[in-house]
């Protein structure tokens, strides 16, 4: 699994690196599962909500899913207010919850009664 933990609030400049990042390292470590911890971060908007969606999407191309934790009740409450949904990503309420999620997944290979795809 891949922990990436933010902290304080993201420029676009530096959200566009992180999706970036992550990419590279989920290609290069053949992670199945990433979660972002969101506990640091008190201010979320519309494209850095679209930074998480694209980075879940991403991810699952790679073969990995994604965990969004730890996000503040004002952070859901502006998403749902920008009227993002966020397709492709899970939540959990923290990086615990998020990595047993993960760890039952890659234990039992199965995601939402589903089998998973396995990797090459």
């Amino acid at each position: 699994m891949l922990l990436v933990t933010l902290q304080g609030d993201l420029h676009d400049g530096t959200a566009e690196q992180l999706q970036q990042d992550i990419g590279e390292t989920v290609a290069a470590s053949r992670v199945s599962g990433v979660v972002i911890d969101l506990s640091g971060v008190e201010i979320i908007d519309s494209f850095m909500g679209r930074v998480l969606s694209d980075i879940a999407a991403q991810s699952q191309l790679l073969a990995a899913e994604t965990v969004v934790a730890g996000m503040r009740p004002a952070v859901a409450i502006t998403l749902v207010e920008l009227g993002l949904t966020l397709p492709g990503l899970r939540t959990a309420l923290s990086t615990e919850e998020a990595m047993r999620v993960l760890g039952a997944e890659a234990a039992y290979g199965v995601r939402d009664g589903h089998e998973r795809r396995e990797r090459p």
